[in-house]
């Protein structure tokens, strides 16, 4: 009896994230499902055509250039982000004023909108009043003021320096937290047994710090791979839909080109894709760590 009356009060605890979950997460998940299987405008109207969105996906260029075009992306940035962040925590871990006060300086662009940062950027990188191109100019690294966003590389390049800048500081703090939670005993120890700086870090912040990097890693890379402000804002797409990203041609087609139906068949194909590759990832580190 008492036991019964335990559940049900765990229960009555449960409904509201219950019915959170059911509202603002499940609902909208099985509406983007139906209105997938329909060629739904956002003029009105949409009858169901079943997988016929899915079979057009396949075949469309754009986007599986688009695509590609967010994993290179995402390859790119994601080592850079993981690689200074572990850099940035090693450096502020210990809780003197100066290290905590560098720690803040870093993580302080976090806390600013994606949009405001792609702005300052974009004015920085400026073929005319940019600071970048006056500065490569002035130390005579470059002839002529530096047309950033004319070639993708260039482009990519310019959003990965500023997407750094801003997102860097995040990968930092989960880091930190992984590397304050190993005891000091274990690094003094260590240190006693004479092994260097470059070795502890190795052999024993790296192994027991792993799960905070993983997680650094699953959201650093999620979130590249949902790539859209950063280049809506600082590339808009150019040159001629080089610099799409995934998100972009869905956003294209969903709300440019009224195809919204296609477009939500879009979103869940590229969901599908970073979950699979979530579970990868996942299992590989996993793997890893129990070897």
């Amino acid at each position: 009896m008492y036991a019964n009356s335990s559940r049900y009060v765990g229960l009555l605890f449960m409904t509201p994230a219950l019915l959170f979950v059911a509202v603002f997460v499940l609902y909208p998940l099985a509406h983007l499902v139906y209105t997938s299987m329909t060629d739904a405008s956002l003029l009105g109207g949409g009858e169901f055509v079943g997988l016929e969105n899915y079979v057009k996906a396949f075949s469309d260029r754009g986007f599986w250039r688009s695509l590609w075009f967010t994993v290179s992306y995402t390859l790119y940035i994601t080592p850079v982000l993981m690689g200074l962040g572990f850099l940035a925590a090693l450096l502020t871990t210990e809780n003197t004023r100066l290290k905590q006060v560098t720690r803040g300086a870093i993580f302080l662009p976090v806390v600013i909108g994606l949009a405001t940062s792609s702005f300052i950027w974009l004015w920085l990188f400026d073929q005319q009043v940019g600071l970048f191109n006056r500065l490569l100019v002035d130390f005579g690294i470059l002839d002529k003021p530096l047309v950033w966003f004319r070639k993708a590389d260039l482009g990519q390049l310019a959003v990965i320096i500023s997407v750094t800048w801003k997102i860097v500081g995040f990968g930092m703090i989960l880091m930190v937290a992984g590397i304050q939670s190993i005891g000091d005993d274990l690094i003094e120890a260590a240190m006693i047994d004479g092994a260097s700086y470059w070795q502890r870090v190795r052999r024993i912040i790296l192994p027991l710090a792993a799960r905070s990097i993983l997680l650094a890693t699953l959201i650093s890379a999620i979130g590249s791979m949902l790539a859209f402000d950063q280049f809506y804002i600082m590339t808009g797409g150019a040159p001629r839909g080089q610099t799409f990203t995934s998100v972009y041609w869905i956003y294209q087609n969903s709300f440019v080109y009224f195809k919204l139906g296609y477009g939500s068949a879009l979103s869940l194909i590229l969901m599908v894709i970073i979950m699979a590759g979530a579970a990868v990832q996942i299992a590989l580190t996993s793997r890893k760590g129990s070897s």
